[in-house]
């Protein structure tokens, strides 16, 4: 869902019903992920908020927030190479096998990492 979209979805919620929380699919994710990767350990609440607190008043930040989970995403890259689960090339690396998995999955097939056509590119050999 586009920005525009979930503008003219809030519209037309009946009175009392919120908008919703997560503008775009990847949002509840990276959220999700933040939260189990906590509830596992790696890192604590006070951790955490300083790693997006810090992302949050980086220059250029949009005032309005409407970037706001692109900081919480760069936060969550931060704290992994922080922590040393996994580093930006890492990241940059699994992101872009997955973006070629996305161009290589026919229309109305789930997009899955094992149709990137370039499996080892990238990801430390067929194990990923």
């Amino acid at each position: 869902m586009s920005r525009r979209e979930a503008k003219s979805v809030t519209a037309t919620l009946p009175a009392g019903v919120d908008a919703p929380v997560f503008a775009e699919p990847w949002q509840a994710e990276a959220f999700a992920m933040t939260v189990a990767l906590h509830d596992k350990g790696l890192f604590s609440w006070s951790e955490w908020a300083d790693a997006l607190s810090a992302e949050v008043k980086q220059p250029g930040a949009a005032s309005d927030g409407h970037d706001y989970y692109e900081h919480w995403l760069a936060a969550l890259e931060n704290l992994l190479s922080a922590k040393g689960v996994a580093g930006k090339g890492d990241i940059d690396a699994l992101a872009a096998a997955w973006e070629r998995a996305a161009h290589a999955t026919p229309h109305g097939k789930p997009i899955l990492l094992d149709n990137d056509p370039s499996p080892t590119e990238g990801r430390g050999g067929p194990t990923g």
